[in-house]
């Protein structure tokens, strides 16, 4: 019933921006035929230079693939890329990647479903940096035997993947996990703030507090960037993230569930936001925090 992907098959991702030309690549290192698309003329001249063959619309590209990847930046993008693959309809499976809300994407399985295409929800969790190393987790739920179909082409851009089941828990489960990258973000801010404050070597700080109780994923990729105060390039912008804080504030709030520490992160986000940092990374939280040192 559904494609058994290879290393011979076409593999096509529409949304070449940072994750997904990260995808694309680690794709075609690994043999495979990576066709895609994308809005913007640049991503795809930079789509071309790492081996991918773009394409002049995601309607093209859903004719040419029996697995395709999305990597979209909002509901209007999903919306436009699910009518663009509804002109010309061929069986496939859609790997849905992004961040966005459950409703959106229960909503585009519905359509894509008429049309025999069975759209997956499997958001992915690590930042952009971390996409480039293959350092990335995928939340997969959906149609297993659909998902199942897919294995060797999601275990050739990611570092492990995770069935769960029904349709949409992927995306329960990546809000989860945002959740504690906001609070672990924030937190990781204030203890190299305390840290530096109270004399201690920065650098030491970093090395020391990753290699007890106090380790995460977050001291480790954005530490070193908040005591060196240099944000950019970013992994994950300020501005995007909003984004993804408000899926998460809305989320616990469907489920009628307080989250004091998340709450409580949201305005030092807003004010780094306020200080200009919109564009560049969420490790500029450091600057709010550092502000607040012997403030009145």
């Amino acid at each position: 019933m559904f494609p058994m992907s290879d290393s011979n098959s076409n593999v096509g991702i529409i949304g070449l921006g940072i994750m997904g030309s990260a995808i694309a690549s680690h794709l075609v290192a690994r043999g495979n035929a990576v066709i895609g698309f994308d809005t913007d003329p640049e991503r795809c001249q930079e789509a071309k230079s790492i081996g991918v063959s773009v394409k002049d619309s995601a309607t093209e590209v859903g004719i040419d693939s029996k697995v395709v990847l999305t990597s979209l930046p909002s509901v209007n993008a999903l919306n436009v890329t699910v009518d663009a693959l509804l002109l010309q309809p061929c069986e496939s499976v859609l790997l849905e990647l992004s961040t966005l809300p459950l409703d959106a994407k229960l909503a585009s399985h519905a359509q894509l479903a008429e049309a025999g295409i069975e759209l997956l929800d499997c958001p992915l969790s690590g930042t952009g940096a971390q996409a480039v190393a293959g350092d990335i987790s995928v939340y997969a739920s959906g149609d297993q035997v659909a998902y199942e179909s897919c294995l060797s082409v999601v275990k050739d851009f990611s570092r492990v993947s995770y069935y769960l089941g029904a349709l949409g828990n992927g995306t329960k489960m990546k809000f989860v996990a945002n959740l504690l990258v906001a609070i672990h973000n924030v937190a990781t801010a204030e203890a190299i703030v305390l840290g530096i404050e109270a004399g201690l070597d920065p650098d030491t700080l970093c090395e020391v507090a990753g290699s007890g109780a106090g380790a995460s994923r977050v001291l480790d990729l954005r530490g070193p960037m908040m005591v060196s105060e240099q944000y950019e390039p970013a992994s994950m912008k300020l501005d995007v993230w909003q984004k993804d804080m408000a899926l998460i504030r809305d989320f616990s709030e469907s489920c009628g569930v307080k989250t004091p520490l998340f709450s409580a992160s949201a305005p030092i986000y807003d004010a780094a936001i306020a200080l200009g940092h919109g564009q560049r990374d969420t490790a500029a939280v450091r600057s709010v925090l550092q502000n607040m040192v012997h403030s009145v």
